[in-house]
């Protein structure tokens, strides 16, 4: 994605005629409507996944966001050697490995094996995202029919996310966990072998260079910081490992960000976060789409735990969030030009935070209609600011740099979605592990299995006398939802400083 502006008038590749330009559309918004598919379908399948696999608190959290964590550090990365080697080889490239790596995922039978293969996953879909954008700027030379294609793509993903945990309830209500990954071998098969005879070939004729050591930098100091903080969550507390796993992490982050600044072509062009405004917007998107993705994670959790609900049922329950999260993002320019980005950022954070904070105190999985409005208000707040917070990242930037505004903003989504499940994620494992109530007649050992997880809770009742069994599934019960309120309201509380930002930061410049 990074210099496409500067490039794109000296890229030499004929465009295609008009019925392979949309053929290439459909080829690239079908691969990322996959890749958000993936980024939640597997929300819904955990407690069938966990029984099967037993994976620990902190294993688990890797399941779920090691996909976008890793997609976040490799999508700049991907897109500067996409420039370099061609965007279609580069594209195909992520078609083969997102396509092995599901099937990976599918058959595994073993947590690592299922973290191997998501980790996998997050690769393909990064050598995906990273070329689209490019393919579609060079196909499409006509603005107007760029503008079409361009508005495509990028709602591919977001609709690929929210039906992600209604598609994983049907999916695996019917053919079991591994099938959320399966069914998206076939459709890659197509995609791949449409995409090899439509797209055509392109690449920078003067690339970026390709920086191993800021790759590596990035890369390994994230994974030490969110590694850290799992285990934290896990052990609910901080020993020697997990103090030096963070701050190794944290030293490695520090070098990277310094590196970026003293190279002449660095991956990622921290000098646009001198912009006031460009920062607030990239922290805007973080913290909502962070708080959202977590959202949809632990409510598909919360219904299926707490409330006994299906599969299928709690896929449907987010229906509304997801319709909601729909309607607020096709009408966010509509608002913004009523009250401007700014108010309209603002509004639509608070909306969110009030939303998660009236959730967090009369949230019943007994009573869903007492939940509506708060899903509804939820999915729409946060629809406006994933539109407006995109919109407002590129209108900060100059129009020379929208190349490596397109960049952070496309890894602000994904960082923010990674670091949100992680975050939050290991909040509510610490909660549940240190509010689990004593139950009479288990042993210690019983205790300790029993403080792993709900899942390893609700698996030791049957090993259990009834009457014991039942005391302790509502005392789980009981201490997941506990979490599940300690972080939506924390989610709420963080929302409400970034609407604060917002509302302060955004002020555009003072005419000089």
């Amino acid at each position: 994605m990074r210099a496409i502006e500067e490039t794109e008038h000296t890229e030499h590749s004929a465009a295609p005629p008009p019925r392979q330009r949309w053929l290439v559309l459909a080829v690239v918004s079908g691969s990322l409507l996959l890749c958000g598919i993936d980024l939640t379908v597997l929300h819904v399948a955990v407690p069938s996944m966990s029984r099967q696999l037993q994976p620990s608190p902190a294993q688990l959290l890797w399941i779920v966001d090691v996909y976008s964590l890793t997609l976040a550090a490799l999508l700049v990365t991907c897109g500067t050697l996409g420039d370099r080697i061609g965007r279609r080889r580069m594209v195909l490239s992520g078609f083969v490995t997102f396509g092995l790596a599901s099937a990976a995922a599918a058959f595994s039978t073993s947590t690592a094996q299922l973290i191997a293969a998501r980790a996998a996953l997050g690769v393909g879909a990064a050598m995906i995202m990273a070329s689209t954008v490019a393919i579609i700027r060079v196909v499409f030379t006509d603005d107007r029919e760029r503008a079409v294609a361009l508005g495509i793509w990028t709602s591919a993903h977001s609709v690929g996310a929210t039906i992600g945990p209604l598609v994983g309830g049907l999916v695996t209500a019917k053919w079991g966990w591994g099938a959320v990954f399966l069914i998206n071998v076939p459709v890659i098969v197509v995609i791949l072998a449409v995409g090899a005879r439509v797209i055509p070939e392109s690449r920078n004729p003067v690339p970026r260079r390709w920086d191993l050591a800021s790759v590596a930098l990035s890369v390994t100091g994230l994974a030490g910081v969110v590694y850290a903080l799992k285990q934290a969550g896990e052990h609910a507390g901080v020993n020697g490992v997990i103090v030096t796993t963070a701050a190794v992490g944290s030293v490695l982050l520090y070098v990277f960000v310094r590196r970026q600044w003293r190279i002449a072509e660095p991956l990622l062009d921290f000098s646009l976060f001198r912009e006031r405004r460009f920062t607030t917007a990239t922290l805007c998107v973080i913290g909502c789409f962070g708080s959202y993705v977590a959202l949809l994670f632990f409510l598909t959790q919360w219904f299926q735990q707490v409330g006994d609900y299906s599969p299928v049922l709690a896929g449907l329950a987010l229906m509304p969030l997801a319709g909601a999260n729909a309607v607020g993002a096709v009408t966010a320019p509509w608002a913004a030009s009523h009250w401007g980005n700014r108010w309209t950022l603002t509004g639509a954070l608070a909306l969110f935070a009030t939303a998660l904070a009236t959730m967090a105190i009369v949230g019943d999985t007994a009573h869903y209609w007492v939940l509506l409005m708060p899903l509804l208000g939820a999915g729409y707040g946060a629809g406006i600011v994933m539109t407006l917070g995109a919109d407002s990242i590129m209108s900060a930037a100059q129009p020379e740099r929208s190349g490596e505004a397109a960049a952070i903003q496309e890894t602000s989504f994904e960082l923010g979605a990674g670091l949100g499940v992680a975050v939050l994620g290991t909040i509510l494992t610490a909660v549940y592990r240190t509010g689990l109530p004593q139950v009479p007649g288990l042993d210690p050992d019983q205790r300790a299995t029993a403080e792993e997880s709900f899942t390893d809770a609700d698996d030791l009742t049957s090993q259990l006398p009834s009457q014991t069994a039942q005391t302790l599934l509502r005392a789980a019960q009981q201490a997941y939802d506990h979490g599940f309120t300690t972080v939506v309201a924390l989610a709420a509380a963080g929302l409400v400083v970034t609407a604060a930002m917002a509302a302060v930061l955004l002020r555009p410049p003072k005419r000089g």
